[in-house]
């Protein structure tokens, strides 16, 4: 194991949550490291923390331990599960926020059923603390998924719209708005480069018109939004030296289009 946890909650920083699991942790596997992913997730979106742990975790080393707690549905019948997906393990609740793996990768998944492995005391509203951060620390210790559980086929998965592709050009989604107010779609540089060839587009978001994909924000002027393919593989409206989400006034779900031009 690589004595690895990473951490990826929605928990903020103002409060003691993340401090607690640490604590948890230490008192199990002292010579963990830790790596805080983000804290920053939106309260219970779950989507958001799946987007943010599917770009980051597979760059880790082998062994790494991933704990995702973004966990609306704490105390509830939703199991709490552990997965082995190529060579790192995740732990969090069974409620879609490993979705965007299932797709792509094959995976082991456990349901956390051994108490033996969790704290003596289980609050219903602290599962991170109580299940999840314990379990995390034992698999860092290198205790084996058959020891902490036992075997489950059927998990929670949800799932973004696909993009449309036809004649005219490919319709897709803002799925994402990150820290800059960059918007994030759909869109990924394949599906891109596969349908359109690099003919002339138009690119079409909000009430804005863009008229081709750039390299980077600085091939605009400032102030102004550029298309490009952002670091994830997939397409992105933003503002150079701007939020884009707040200035072409665009939530998450907005529709994006690009047109071929004739």
């Amino acid at each position: 194991m690589s004595q690895i946890i990473t951490l990826t909650t929605d928990f903020g920083t103002q409060d003691y949550y993340v401090s607690a699991m640490k604590a948890v942790m230490l008192g199990i596997a002292p010579d963990v490291r830790f790596v805080d992913v983000s804290h920053e997730i939106p309260p219970q979106d779950i989507m958001a923390g799946a987007w943010v742990i599917r770009n980051t975790a597979f760059l880790y080393p082998p062994g790494t331990v991933h704990l995702v707690v973004v966990d609306p549905g704490v105390g509830t019948s939703r199991n709490p599960i552990a997965l082995k997906i190529k060579d790192q393990y995740f732990v969090g609740p069974d409620n879609g926020i490993f979705s965007l793996f299932f797709n792509e990768f094959k995976y082991e998944a456990w349901k956390l059923n051994n108490p033996e492995f969790w704290q003596k005391a289980v609050s219903n509203t602290f599962h991170g603390r109580d299940v999840f951060a314990p379990v995390s620390a034992h698999l860092s210790n290198g205790v084996s998924l058959k020891e902490i559980g036992e075997p489950i086929e059927d998990l929670v998965t949800y799932h973004w719209a696909v993009p449309i592709a036809d004649k005219d050009g490919l319709q897709g989604w803002v799925l994402h708005i990150d820290r800059f107010g960059n918007l994030v779609t759909n869109l990924t540089k394949d599906l891109i480069e596969d349908h359109l060839k690099k003919k002339s587009v138009k690119i079409y978001v909000g009430n804005t018109m863009l008229n081709k994909i750039v390299n980077t924000f600085g091939d605009v002027e400032e102030g102004e939004p550029a298309a490009f393919i952002g670091s994830s593989g997939n397409l992105e409206i933003g503002i150079n030296k701007g939020n884009a989400a707040r200035m072409l006034s665009v939530d998450k779900g907005a529709q994006i289009s690009i047109v071929l031009q004739k």
